[in-house]
């Protein structure tokens, strides 16, 4: 089976919606166009004294808005074409919540999961010195991704800051609360993402309390979400990771099923739940489907057979457009990656606000403007869905390219 590109999947998505908006062609291919690509190849000592040579990416998508910002993921399967659409869709993530910065991804194919703590600070402390003529807290602040976390995060931040000469604590967000970090960021995507379900489940008259949900991934976005739509009464029925899921369709509880899975590596085998695979969790009898795992795991060939109500996309690129259609005819109520995983970004934001002022807010203040925020941007986008009578995705891309394509005509053209 031929793998979906997922930089051919975010072009597809911006021509949709530019035909829709009637925008100048120009334009739309200056969008679609990254700004800046870097490939760096650089040798890394390993813990038995030979020297392995890794390939890392950095893609600076827009800056049509503002500084570039985003994560930097670690995995073996990390290709350019993906870093290219992971890029995208930041411009497009910021562009929708309003906040003033433009898209980047980073990435390193390396397997994390077989490398010492050791080992793994050396790649990044060299795949930081080898992009490190291209970030900083005014270019490009990059923020954890898959396989990457605060603790990465603190070696990127002294590395770069080693080479300048003094702390910059601002060049990249995630980092611990005692080296810049801000409070409520390790949640942010799980608690945005939340917050934007409650919003569609408003819209559609579901009693949170009477409902059911499936969540693939249970990495952080997952393992939270799953936390939080708990405590809001939601019944989880299933949960997944890379390994296989678990059901039980009295209900689980997302923190017990977190324990067993720091104990044994995995969600499976849990002692009162069902095993059942990654493709069996995503056509569920459900309420809320929360795919929080990796791109394109909702295809033409599977999405006929999905049967939730709101599917909430944690992930980046889970949905191929034409599963989208297949899903919109069957009036499944999707809320786009776009909007409803942008809450790790709106708090990263949060966070490089607070680096740049060296003033530091409380978690509640934090959780309440990222409340403001997540639900003045579904609005925002549910108004544009009810006006043009038109899906949440294509809603959301006009109003990210209509932000993005008005910052490049007032800017201009250098010279």
């Amino acid at each position: 089976m031929t793998k979906e590109n997922p930089f051919e999947t975010a072009k597809q998505q911006i021509d949709i919606a530019a035909k829709k908006l009637n925008l100048d062609k120009d334009i739309v291919e200056w969008i679609k166009t990254p700004r800046r690509e870097l490939i760096v190849n650089f040798p890394v000592k390993m813990d038995d004294g030979s020297i392995k040579i890794f390939t890392g990416y950095r893609v600076q998508h827009s800056i049509a808005r503002g500084p570039c910002k985003g994560g930097i993921r670690y995995h073996p399967d990390v290709t350019l074409d993906e870093v290219r659409a992971l890029a995208t869709w930041m411009t497009m993530k910021c562009a929708v919540l309003n906040l003033p910065f433009g898209g980047a991804k980073g990435g390193v194919i390396c397997n994390p999961k077989e490398m010492s703590k050791e080992e793994l600070e050396r790649l990044t402390r060299r795949y930081t010195s080898e992009i490190s003529m291209i970030i900083g807290p005014e270019r490009d602040i990059p923020a954890p991704d898959v396989y990457t976390n605060s603790q990465v995060m603190a070696w990127i931040m002294d590395t770069y800051s080693m080479n300048k000469g003094y702390s910059t604590l601002g060049v990249v967000t995630g980092k611990p609360l005692g080296l810049g970090g801000s409070k409520g960021r390790n949640e942010a995507t799980a608690r945005g993402c939340v917050f934007t379900i409650r919003e569609a489940a408003k819209k559609m008259g579901i009693d949170l309390k009477k409902a059911t949900a499936a969540i693939q991934g249970y990495g952080n976005a997952g393992s939270i979400a799953a936390k939080l739509l708990h405590e809001m009464g939601v019944k989880v029925i299933a949960v997944s990771d890379s390994k296989g899921g678990i059901l039980n369709e009295n209900g689980i509880d997302p923190v017990d099923v977190l324990k067993h899975k720091e104990k044994t590596g995995s969600v499976i085998n849990h002692p009162r739940c069902k095993n059942i695979t990654n493709e069996e969790l995503l056509e569920l009898e459900c309420d809320i489907l929360v795919p929080a795992a990796l791109e394109n795991v909702i295809t033409s060939k599977n999405a006929h057979n999905i049967k939730a109500k709101i599917i909430a996309e944690a992930a980046n690129g889970p949905t191929t457009p034409e599963a989208d259609k297949i899903l919109n005819k069957k009036g499944v109520f999707i809320i786009p990656d776009i909007l409803a995983n942008a809450g790790g970004v709106t708090v990263s934001y949060f966070e490089w606000v607070q680096d740049l002022q060296a003033h530091f807010w409380t978690e509640d203040e934090v959780n309440a403007k990222l409340e403001n925020c997540m639900v003045e941007s579904f609005n925002d986008v549910y108004e544009i869905h009810e006006k043009e009578n038109v899906d949440m995705r294509m809603a959301a891309y006009m109003l990210a390219l209509t932000r993005v394509a008005d910052a490049i005509k007032t800017r201009g053209v250098f010279p």
